[in-house]
C-alpha cells in the first residue's frame, strides 16, 4: 500500500470520526490531512478532486440530510470529506502552479 493511499484512508477515517465527536481541532486536523493528501495526488486525479470539493462544499454534502435517523450523520461525514477535498484541491492547485512555473523556467 502506497503512502498516498494510506494518507487518503486516514483522511477518510478522520472525516468519519469527526462526524461523531468534537475535539475542538477538527477543522485544523482535516485541513492538514487534506493538504498532505493533495500533495500526493496524481496529476490525473487532480481535476476530479477539485470537482468533488466544489460539489461537496456547494451543497452536495447536505443532499442526504432528509434521510431519517442517518441523514444528519451522513451530512456531517460528507461535510468533513468536503473539507478534506477542499484542502487537497488547494494543494493540488498550488503544486500544479509550481510545476508549471518551474517547468517554464527550466526551458527558458
Amino acid at each position: 500500500m502506497s503512502i498516498a493511499r494510506i494518507i487518503w484512508a486516514l483522511s477518510a477515517l478522520a472525516a468519519v470520526v469527526f462526524a461523531f465527536m468534537n475535539t475542538g481541532y477538527d477543522a485544523a486536523i482535516l485541513a492538514i490531512l487534506g493538504l498532505v493528501s493533495g500533495w500526493f495526488l496524481d496529476h490525473d486525479h487532480r481535476r476530479g478532486v477539485i470537482i468533488a470539493a466544489i460539489f461537496l462544499m456547494a451543497g452536495g454534502a447536505g443532499a442526504l440530510g432528509a434521510i431519517p435517523a442517518v441523514g444528519a450523520h451522513l451530512t456531517a461525514i460528507l461535510g468533513s470529506l468536503g473539507a478534506v477535498f477542499s484542502a487537497a484541491s488547494v494543494m493540488a492547485i498550488v503544486r500544479t502552479l509550481c510545476e508549471r512555473l518551474l517547468k517554464g523556467s527550466a526551458t527558458s
